[in-house]
């Protein structure tokens, strides 16, 4: 059985920074495609980010492009969003996600690509 448990998150000025962590325990890490979405009050679910198995690729969605990193520790089983010159549109609660297939370029973005979600962290960025 997998657990992801999220952490880093909190209340953050416009302009400033966070760290999301991502702990995993349980199959596989090593072999999954880890993925970061995050939903905003009255909306669905988006993509925010995504790295391969190796952490060689990474893909980001356009709103968080440029100004954000995803990275990962396949030793410590823990995936990493460093979110910088962070807005108020990005207030939302963001999840960790860990797909067991693989998974192709074109589908990174697919919530139907992950099997496994964390419970969320909250991030809120005040103006």
């Amino acid at each position: 059985q997998v657990q992801l448990v999220e952490s880093g998150g909190g209340l953050v000025q416009a302009g400033g920074s966070l760290r999301l962590s991502c702990a995993a325990s349980g199959r596989a890490f090593s072999a999954s495609v880890m993925g970061w979405f995050r939903q905003a009050p009255g909306k669905e679910r988006e993509f925010v980010a995504a790295i391969s198995k190796s952490g060689s690729n990474t893909y980001y969605a356009d709103s968080v492009r440029g100004r954000s990193t995803i990275s990962r520790d396949n030793a410590k089983n823990s995936a990493s969003l460093r979110l910088n010159s962070l807005k108020p549109e990005d207030t939302a609660v963001y999840y960790c996600a860990q797909a067991l297939d693989p998974v192709g370029a074109v589908n990174m973005g697919s919530e139907k690509s992950y099997d496994y979600w964390g419970q969320g962290t909250q991030v809120t960025v005040s103006s």
